[in-house]
């Protein structure tokens, strides 16, 4: 078991137990996925680039992303329907918590003048949505084979049913929020 999959049995769960009165351990909030998503609005001309992005994703989340297909022809943007336009990677379980204890603890304090993230990420369902400038944060990244700097969304999913308990959660791992 991971250190905040025991973290999570231990001392989150009796926590929000004790604070949102669950009467089961099922009713307690918990993250069911992570969804790293990296859009290449300029590699739907070269696909190098989008070679490049499913590269780095694959050393950042461990795990091969799946290429994401335009839906529909957008003229303003040069994109056609079907045409490749970004790579996503669900993370579950094992690989998921690996992923957030390395964002916790590694990644996000090694952002240059950062202050914690946002609490108004969240969608209203209890989910939350991390946006990154530049993908060079991860530690896997080396600068040198970085053929273009780019961004990333990573989206919590939870089971929580307010952005309240999801907070509450997301704390409970350690994501340093800001100080209101």
């Amino acid at each position: 078991m991971n250190r905040l999959q025991e973290k999570y049995n231990n001392e989150i769960i009796p926590s929000l137990r004790e604070k949102y009165g669950y009467k089961s351990v099922m009713e307690t909030p918990k993250i069911d996925k992570i969804v790293i998503n990296m859009g290449v609005g300029d590699g739907a001309g070269n696909s190098k680039l989008l070679e490049a992005a499913v590269a780095d994703l694959t050393l950042i989340a461990g795990q091969k992303p799946v290429i994401t297909k335009a839906k529909k022809a957008i003229a303003g943007f040069k994109i056609r329907e079907g045409q490749a336009i970004g790579c996503k990677v669900t993370l579950r379980g094992a690989k998921m918590y690996n992923f957030l204890d390395k964002l916790v603890s590694i990644t996000l304090p090694r952002v240059r003048d950062f202050r914690g993230i946002s609490t108004k990420a969240f969608d209203g369902r209890g989910n939350y949505t991390l946006g990154l400038n530049e993908q060079l944060i991860f530690s896997e990244i080396e600068y040198d084979n970085v053929v273009k700097v780019r961004g990333m969304d990573i989206v919590f999913v939870t089971t929580a049913n307010t952005n309240d308990e999801a907070l509450d959660l997301l704390k409970g791992f350690g994501m340093p929020f800001k100080k209101n």
